[in-house]
């Protein structure tokens, strides 16, 4: 089609909106048009005399005026009825006009349109002028083939054999209609395999069945939906492209791509497709099968034009029922309310008995006022309202009840719903749809046609029932409209020969739809009413305005310092990406790891009952693969266990060099390596370790014994993992048997929390490609700095940008322009952001608000324009920590950048950039709050670690409470001058003098926590070489009593401070702060206390601290004694004196210690987390003494580590070894006996079917394991 461009078609008619607005000129023709009253209701009307393809417009102002309109619509029609609405974008309908009366402005239509009539129609213009234009229409001669279907007709095309595409189907038409529901075309082949193209309530429906009744239902039938309101009579475009699996299908400018599961193709489909309709002889698809009503223009298929060919009655095509070839104009004549003030008055028919009015309507609004009467002579009003998407019609009569009629529901659905109303006589009824809904009533007095019915909202003047109430008029569509028995035409009304209005739009229905294209993500609900759309992020993962942020966090590291505990929690590793949260569990170590479960984790055997080998089974991940990716790409490193059994099971390749044994990754690639080696090395840990059990092999299985061998191999290389199959082939041979077990996927670190760069210079930046944001962006980032202001990131367009900077010390800026004119957001502080401590932002900018939170400040948001632009253009490289003119460049660090989810390297890029260096010291000023209980922080190249050496806590932030339980008689001592000699003597400190014999204390803290039921008893016993001491105790009514001896030569301080009864088997906990003479204690981190000390201010020569039973403490007072006698039973935990944890030091040795304990004293797991009251948690304990289950000091009470060679303690070491020898030989005899009884068992009830099999195979393994066990103790 040649293109005349430039061209100008010409202004062949002049039309204006009213009769007295005649176009007017200086002289003719020759300053435009202006018409002689300037309002909104002005349009310039153009017939091209032909359907043509416009490409473009040109205006100018009045010439030699000033007249000139500075913004318009555009509107076009083929039949100068039904006038469609160009819109630039799926948002913006409007043209910005002529800011003078001489200059040219000129807008390419993208896309082109065809039309015959174009209507120009001012919306604002010059405020010192009138409406003054001067038009030129740009475009080219357009050719159409035309076919029109009746509703029972149908065009069926055969394709010749010899030109089928292979490869490729493509079919393309446009159609017209004013049915909500039709074939457009229908394609089968065998076993019920379809291609079907069907409009059902204004959308089109594309319907995909592959005939594979063996496939998944997801992957058998498709269905992809698309447009909307397609029965608005006006032309629209379809284009299907069919790629064997591959499938494209387009409506207007809206694609939707399907790509099938191996197995499906839509190419070997019969040589027969029908337009149009189902034809008769076709009964294998359920459909309604009602067939189209409307036109096709420009059919073809693969290039061939099947409207040409039908029209030559080619032997190609055949027509079923009635078929033209010209497509006539619709003289429906709709109406649009474009606000809830618009409003239409019709005159009545006065006089009349019965009141009766129709009309058809669309809307999505849930509510408005449809239309309001006032009957004659008082006799009362009548309201037909559109409530929570149902009809309510009402007729008040004064001094009676209101009489209402309720029909219909879910009307605000956007389609076309006919309403007839009726009063006559006692009957009231409303029929909407072909449904009626009625009620008789007894009505007062005669019932008189009102004078005026108003449709929509009420004239300003107007009030009374139904007008001026808190329900605004309808906003929407309305069309075949009759009062009384009187059909209304629109264009009289638009002319001013019938009736007013106000704020309407006739001949055309404005109508569109806001969810078409969805702008909610990830599966949010879009609703919408006339002016906006709204999204329901219910059970996504998201939130937003369109449910574009991420709920979850990134990474178990990002939980991590976020200070959350191991445990199970969704991650998201795309952010605002297209993946969805995935479920992992995040073990809170020092290096965060990430585990990955999978449906194989038991034991399988790989030999099924017949003896062959049963097919392999593919693994299934709680996370999708494209997530397990995502997970991997973020991690330092991914690891996955296998755990191989082998009876005469090899794992390499025979001796061809066949294998018989693999594994295969995510990306379907084969692997048949074994452990850490290199790929296909083929080599098992025991291989690479040198220590296989036959030194000929490198894998144990290898050994091809006729006995169960195993081995255990860690693959880790990221680009393979996670495993989704494991085969093992060589169980074929008799007595030859395998199993294996598969481990979770488990990750560590997070590459890109931690990745950041620092900018040593106001003009130095990072640079990456451009950021593709069009409809939804976000950024997000940490960042630190001393600097008072610096652009943190900036993206240029031509007009467009998008810019985050520290505009201020306090101030963090966010701003925009898709178009609409500059937008910013800002967040302000209270205190500085250039406090060299890592803030985070998060910017957000979408076609609903834009957005912009700073730490955990109050987020500022602001509202997009309803009807803005709304695409973000940009072409300019992507600056981080500058701008491209180099000035105002960020000072600092930024860290964990983000867009849309994707993480920029920062590190790689400034590794080649001058002016910034990679990475970023400095995290434990922001995150040394994590480190609790006294722990210290310590930092890392990525991140910080907790040293938790003085801290009565462990864990990755010291936050895990060391627990022990206490049996009775037990206790442990905790030597301070042993401390000071083993530690202090070899590594000089500032705390090497703390406890030295000549040291006097003036003040110490203490923490102790607990849980017991014993009354009177030992909490903490501190002592010193001069007599002097400390004791926290409960009395015999259970109250806390804190005594203080500080003068051997004075009775003690005795504080009883009156708390409750904490003998109560509750968790309590007490801290002591003693300053010179002051005390203090806190009891369950609220009650407080205060006390001043008589026997002194200091606390001389701190010898030791003794948890439980103290045996005759020297100079201690007779209730001391009495609770030392006793000791404690029950639970201790948190205990702390000074930098001093004596459980810490007992219950994790990880070097000399001067600690002893004695009696029974075990690890449990909290104190916090026990029992009932009084009841010790055993099932949570690790015996700590040997005598009491464990490894460690006697009951003689002989330290962990600095033992003293006493008689005693000799005499009690040969005792033990003895009963330990007689343990031994007991020990073999009964499992000599238990084996063979097992054997014997095994033998006679070999598990047969379903879960047994496993039971089975872990009894075999267990057996010949305590069996090798049993044969070790026996030579021993």
């Amino acid at each position: 089609m040649d293109r005349a461009a430039g061209a100008v078609l010409g202004m062949l008619l002049l039309l204006s909106a009213r009769p007295w607005s005649t176009a007017v000129a200086g002289s003719p023709w020759a300053g435009g048009w202006s018409p002689r009253v300037s309002d909104k209701y002005q349009w310039l009307q153009i017939d091209l005399g032909e359907r043509m393809e416009v490409t473009a417009v040109a205006t100018q102002g009045g010439y030699g005026s000033s007249d000139w309109v500075t913004g318009y619509v555009l509107m076009f029609s083929d039949g100068g009825r039904n006038w469609q609405l160009y819109r630039r974008e799926e948002s913006i309908s409007g043209f910005p006009g002529n800011t003078n009366a001489d200059s040219v402005v000129h807008y390419r239509l993208e896309p082109p349109f065809e039309a015959r009539f174009l209507r120009f129609l001012p919306v604002a213009w010059n405020p010192k002028g009138r409406i003054g234009m001067r038009i030129e229409v740009y475009g080219c001669a357009y050719r159409s083939e035309v076919v029109n279907f009746d509703g029972k007709s149908s065009l069926i095309y055969t394709l010749n054999q010899k030109s089928v595409s292979p490869t490729k189907d493509v079919i393309s038409l446009k159609f017209k209609t004013r049915q909500t529901d039709g074939i457009l075309l229908h394609r089968e082949g065998q076993n019920g395999k379809h291609v079907t193209l069907e409009l059902v309530k204004g959308r089109l429906i594309l319907s995909l069945n592959s005939g594979h009744a063996n496939l998944p239902s997801p992957d058998a039938r498709v269905t992809l939906t698309l447009g909307s309101l397609l029965d608005d009579q006006h032309w629209h475009s379809v284009l299907l492209e069919l790629l064997n699996a591959h499938v494209n299908f387009t409506v207007d400018r809206h694609t939707q791509h399907f790509q099938a599961k191996s197995g499906s193709r839509y190419l070997d489909l019969d040589d027969e497709i029908s337009f149009g309709g189902i034809p008769g002889h076709r009964k294998s698809v359920v459909f309604p099968r009602k067939n189209f009503h409307g036109c096709f223009e420009n059919l073809y298929y693969n290039g061939v034009d099947i409207i040409d060919l039908s029209k030559k009655r080619k032997p190609q095509t055949l027509v079923v029922g009635n078929v033209s070839y010209s497509c006539s104009h619709l003289q429906i004549v709709p109406v649009t309310f474009l606000s809830s003030s618009s409003y239409l008055a019709l005159p009545g028919a006065s006089g009349e008995d019965k009141v009766s009015a129709a009309f058809q309507f669309r809307t999505w609004n849930r509510a408005g006022l449809l239309l309001t009467s006032q009957l004659q002579h008082g006799s009362g009003a009548l309201v037909l309202v559109l409530n929570d998407g149902k009809l309510k019609l009402s007729l008040s009569q004064p001094g009676h009840p209101s009489r209402d009629v309720t029909a219909g529901a879910g009307l605000s659905d956007g389609q076309w719903h006919s309403v007839s109303l009726s009063l006559k006589g006692s009957h009231l009824s409303v029929m909407v749809d072909g449904e009626a809904a009625s009620v008789a009533h007894s009505l007062r007095g005669r019932i008189d046609s009102g004078d005026t019915y108003y449709l929509g909202g009420c004239p300003d003047s107007v009030s009374g029932s139904g007008c001026g109430g808190p329900l605004g008029g309808f906003q929407g569509c309305l069309r075949l409209i009759s009062i009384g028995d009187k059909a209304v035409d629109p264009i009289t009304v638009q002319q001013g020969a019938l009736g007013s209005f106000r704020d309407l739009q006739i001949d055309t229905c404005g109508l569109t739809d806001r969810c078409l294209p969805s702008y909610c993500e990830h599966g949010g609900e879009c609703s919408q009413s006339w002016d906006t759309f709204s999204c329901d992020c219910a059970h996504t993962g998201y939130l937003g305005a369109t449910c574009h942020s991420p709920l979850y966090e990134q990474s178990c590291e990002a939980h991590k310092h976020r200070g959350d505990s191991s445990g199970l929690y969704y991650i998201d590793s795309d952010g605002s990406g297209p993946l969805e949260p995935a479920l992992v569990y995040c073990n809170m170590t020092d290096t965060t790891g990430t585990s990955v479960q999978h449906n194989g984790s038991h034991l399988a055997r790989v030999k099924s009952s017949d003896g062959e080998s049963p097919h392999p089974v593919a693994f299934k991940y709680t996370a999708s693969m494209d997530q397990l990716q995502a997970i991997i790409d973020r991690a330092d490193h991914c690891q996955q266990e296998l755990a191989f059994h082998c009876k005469k099971s090899r794992l390499s390749a025979r001796h061809d060099g066949t294998p018989v044994s693999w594994w295969v990754g995510r990306t379907n690639e084969t692997h048949t390596y074994w452990g850490g080696s290199l790929p296909d090395a083929q080599k098992c840990a025991c291989g690479l370790q040198g220590n296989c059990l036959d030194s000929q092999y490198y894998c144990n299985c290898d050994a091809d014994r006729n006995e169960w061998t195993s081995d255990t191999v860690v693959l880790s290389h990221k680009e393979h993992l996670p495993v989704i199959q494991v085969v093992m082939r060589d169980t074929g041979r008799p007595h030859s048997e395998a199993a294996y077990a598969l481990g979770p996927l488990l990750c560590w670190g997070d590459n890109s929390f931690w990745n950041s760069a620092s900018f040593n210079t106001e003009t130095s930046y990072l640079h990456f490609p451009t950021f593709r944001g069009e409809f939804s962006a976000d950024v997000s980032f940490f960042f630190k700095t001393t600097a008072p202001s610096g652009v943190f990131v900036e993206n240029l367009g031509i007009t467009d940008f998008i810019r985050l900077e520290l505009h201020a010390p306090s101030e963090v800026t966010f701003s925009f322009d898709v178009g609409n004119g500059r937008c910013e957001v800002t967040v302000r502080s209270p205190t500085p952001f250039n406090d060299n401590q890592w803030h985070h932002v998060r910017a957000e900018r979408n076609v609903k608000e834009a957005s912009l939170q700073v730490d955990q400040l109050p987020s500022e948001t602001q509202a997009a324009p309803a009807d803005g632009h709304a695409r973000l253009q940009l072409n300019s490289q992507l600056f981080v920590g500058g701008t491209a003119t180099r000035q105002r460049g960020f000072l600092g660090c930024i860290r964990s950048l983000r867009l849309n989810g994707l993480a920029l390297d920062l590190e790689e890029r400034a590794t080649m950039t001058p002016g910034v260096e990679p990475g970023c010291p400095g995290h434990c000023s922001s995150y040394g709050h994590l480190c609790r209980n006294g722990g210290r922080c310590r930092e890392r190249h990525r991140g910080i670690a907790c040293d938790c050496t003085f801290s009565a806590y462990d864990g990755p932030f010291c936050e895990n409470e060391i627990s022990a339980y206490f049996g009775s008689g037990s206790s442990v001592i905790y030597n301070f001058q042993e401390h000071h000699n083993h530690t202090f003597g070899k590594n000089a400190s500032s705390l090497a003098a703390l406890f030295h014999e000549d040291l006097t204390l003036t003040g110490e803290m203490a923490t102790l926590s607990f849980r017991t039921t014993g009354a009177p008893s030992l909490l903490l016993y501190v002592s010193s070489f001069y007599e002097e001491y400390l004791s926290v105790i409960l009395a015999p009514n259970g109250s806390l009593q804190i005594r203080y001896k500080l003068d051997r030569n004075q009775a003690p301080d005795v504080f009883n401070f009156g708390f409750k009864n904490l003998a109560d088997g509750q968790f309590h906990q007490v801290k002591i702060h003693r300053e010179a003479a002051m005390v203090s204690v806190e009891v369950n981190q609220n009650a407080r206390r205060q006390a001043i000390l008589s026997s002194g201010t200091e606390f001389n020569a701190v010898k030791s601290l003794t948890l439980g039973t103290v045996l005759e403490p020297p100079g201690a007072d007779p209730d001391t004694l009495r609770a030392g006698a006793r000791g404690f039973t029950g639970c201790l935990s948190a205990v702390r004196f000074g930098p001093a944890a004596p459980l810490k030091a007992a219950l994790r040795p990880g070097g000399p210690a001067p600690v002893t304990v004695r009696g029974h004293v075990a690890a449990a797991a909290r104190c916090a987390e026990g029992a009932g009251p009084g009841a010790p948690a055993r099932e949570a304990t690790r015996p700590l003494a040997g005598g009491a289950g464990g490894s460690g000091p006697t009951d003689e009470g002989q330290p962990l580590v600095t033992a003293d060679g006493s008689d005693s303690a000799v005499i009690g070491g040969v005792i033990a070894v003895v009963i330990f020898i007689l343990l031994c030989i007991t020990a073999i005899a009964i499992r000599i006996y238990q084996q063979r009884w097992l054997y014997h068992k095994n033998e006679s009830n070999i598990p047969k079917h379903g879960d047994n099999a496993e039971t089975a195979l872990r009894s075999e393994l267990n057996l010949q394991s305590t069996v090798s066990e049993s044969q070790k103790e026996y030579f021993f």
